[in-house]
């Protein structure tokens, strides 16, 4: 179960920048998780309260912002969502395209005390 050391990743950004700020504790961590990144929600949910413990997320809010996976067929230059890596383009079935959004993983705020 690799969330886990998402989670641990996400904790260790959350402390250093808290630190940065002078704060002690984190209110709110807004993450933005893309469909595509190859990330079990559940499984991060799960994983979380032992992530945090005796961290400053301890106590912090989670927001998650789901980013739909996006691509352009390179063939017919066609946009579309995807929900895996190998989705062919719908209009001409090309399995060639550039993801243009969905492989996302990031801390996109925190709300620091």
């Amino acid at each position: 179960m690799h969330e886990l050391s998402i989670a641990m990743g996400i904790v260790k950004i959350a402390e250093e920048e808290a630190r940065k700020a002078g704060a002690s504790t984190v209110e709110v961590i807004e993450l933005e998780i893309g469909t595509l990144a190859g990330i079990e929600l559940e499984s991060l949910e799960f994983v979380w309260p032992v992530a945090v413990r005796e961290t400053v997320l301890e106590k912090a809010e989670k927001r998650v912002q789901v980013i739909q996976g996006r691509a352009r067929c390179m063939d017919c230059d066609t946009e579309y969502e995807m929900e895996h890596f190998y989705d062919p383009c719908p209009h001409c079935s090309s399995n060639l395209k550039a993801i243009l959004q969905g492989k996302e993983l990031r801390v996109r705020a925190l709300e620091v005390v």
